[in-house]
């Protein structure tokens, strides 16, 4: 599905009503694991800034696509190792719960990452 949104509802909008519905709790995680990071569209996908790209998500036909960057990846190898995973991806399918709290956790991280990566 081409979506070339200029924001985030207008990308959520974009798609079915169940996928909307976990699209918005996958934002809502994000928003609360980072409360300061702002929205923005980057490679025509919802993102989340924070002294630097943060986190990207997007919906495709039967998952949703996270991508906390490959040192996110690194990070929580071991429980992210049940999903499809690319370089700096991961892929939750839709017809399983969105795993929310692993998703705080790493965000969390991504966080803490990239005001380590400002201070230097």
């Amino acid at each position: 599905m081409k979506n070339t949104a200029p924001d985030i509802n207008t990308y959520i909008a974009d798609f079915p009503e169940h996928v909307q519905a976990i699209l918005q709790q996958v934002r809502a995680t994000i928003h609360k694991a980072a409360p300061e990071a702002t929205e923005d569209i980057k490679y025509a996908i919802p993102t989340f800034v924070l002294n630097g790209n943060l986190v990207h998500f997007a919906a495709f036909k039967s998952h949703i696509g996270f991508y906390p960057t490959p040192t996110g990846i690194e990070e929580f190898e071991k429980e992210l190792s049940v999903y499809k995973q690319g370089k700096g991806s991961v892929q939750f399918p839709l017809d399983q719960p969105m795993p929310l709290d692993l998703i705080t956790r790493i965000v969390k991280y991504r966080v803490k990452q990239n005001a380590e990566k400002k201070k230097k």
